[in-house]
């Protein structure tokens, strides 16, 4: 008889997919790597900034050493962007560092977490890894319903996520919305606001979630320096909340989560302003490409306040599926989400102009 090693609901897990790598692809389809376009991932088209890197390239004179286990100085950096004190800032090893060790200090087996349908796939992942009992809210308008979200908290509600903007589908909640919904929000119940995108948001749409944390010690701010920074290589992310929170999270964090080498360009990339509106520039512009051409080609796709478009491909099930694997044999990769109940759609990243151009192109090719 075989032995089974580990809890029914750890082994029920599905692991995480991520965007497909260039190198893969490029193996199965016997294609050039150096003429893939990858738009699956949401990372920076850019890159990684000048002064980041420059920062690595000094910090790899101590990379024999460990990194600083407290981030003395880049929580000294956020302290200063933020007005924060240091003791609300939390380090991870990317923002999903930070969505996992927040289901590991709050939920034991059998209590509930919240959130949405059609909201980012870690959060299922975090909670069915600790035996939380999921409950998923229906989506309204393919984003957060929350008066619904809140009309579910139950007796055992520990944790609930927010995505805003949401991913994969893009969708936007104001401000005033979000935190009339904190204020329905049991003190005991945390929520996690997860805003890997913040940074792309309009002018119009922009809000102080940090004010918020002051307000509520319920509330935990995720964010990330995977998309606007360029830094997703690096793995890095911070959650801010109060010392109640964040005391809980580093208690369990491992002691060297965030690396020397992504501490050093997490300052730099902070500190380069210049970057950041570049970056959020050209995302605009790729933005009007991309749904330009999807209304030429009569494509229904959401309006998103990310750095990514989901896109309608077809009316069957299979549409999803049969037009990622045409755009892959073309050297595009873009990402289907078929895993989050939508096979007919695609969500395409935001890329530079000529890789949208590109991407458009071979879209009209599996289209056809």
């Amino acid at each position: 008889m075989s032995i089974k090693f580990g809890p029914d609901y750890v082994r029920a897990i599905a692991p995480y997919q991520g965007g497909r790598p260039i190198a893969e692809v490029a193996r199965e389809f016997g294609l050039d790597e150096a003429k893939i376009v990858k738009l699956a991932s949401n990372e920076n088209p850019l890159g990684m900034p000048e002064a980041a890197k420059q920062a690595m390239a000094a910090a790899l004179a101590d990379a024999g050493r460990y990194p600083d286990g407290n981030g003395f100085e880049l929580k000294a950096a956020l302290t200063a962007k933020y007005g924060v004190p240091a003791e609300w800032i939390t380090l991870g090893n990317g923002s999903n560092d930070i969505l996992e060790l927040a289901a590991h200090a709050f939920v034991q087996p059998g209590q509930s977490v919240i959130y949405a349908q059609y909201s980012f796939a870690v959060y299922p992942l975090a909670a069915q890894a600790v035996g939380g009992r999921s409950l998923v809210i229906a989506a309204k308008d393919f984003g957060h319903d929350l008066d619904a979200m809140a009309d579910a908290i139950e007796a055992d509600t520990r944790l609930i996520f927010v995505a805003n903007p949401n991913n994969p589908t893009g969708t936007f909640i104001p401000g005033e919305q979000i935190e009339s919904f904190l204020k329905r929000v049991p003190p005991e119940v945390v929520v996690v606001l997860d805003e890997a995108y913040t940074e792309f948001l309009a002018p119009e749409q922009q809000y102080d979630s940090i004010a918020w944390v002051a307000k509520y010690p319920n509330l935990l701010v995720s964010r990330s320096m995977s998309k606007v920074y360029g830094l997703a290589g690096l793995r890095i992310g911070y959650g801010i909340a109060q010392a109640g929170i964040t005391d809980l999270l580093n208690r369990i964090r491992q002691p060297f989560n965030v690396n020397s080498l992504a501490q050093a360009a997490a300052i730099a990339a902070l500190n380069d302003h210049a970057f950041v509106q570049k970056s959020a520039q050209l995302n605009a512009a790729g933005y009007r490409q991309l749904t330009q051409a999807f209304d030429e080609l009569k494509l229904r796709y959401l309006p998103s306040s990310g750095n990514f478009v989901m896109v309608k491909v077809g009316d069957d099930d299979g549409a999803g599926a049969r037009v990622n694997l045409a755009l892959l044999k073309q050297g595009v990769i873009v990402r289907p989400v078929g895993n989050y109940g939508l096979p007919q759609w695609l969500r395409i990243s935001i890329g530079l102009e000529e890789e949208n151009t590109i991407f458009i192109a071979a879209l009209k090719k599996a289209l056809a």
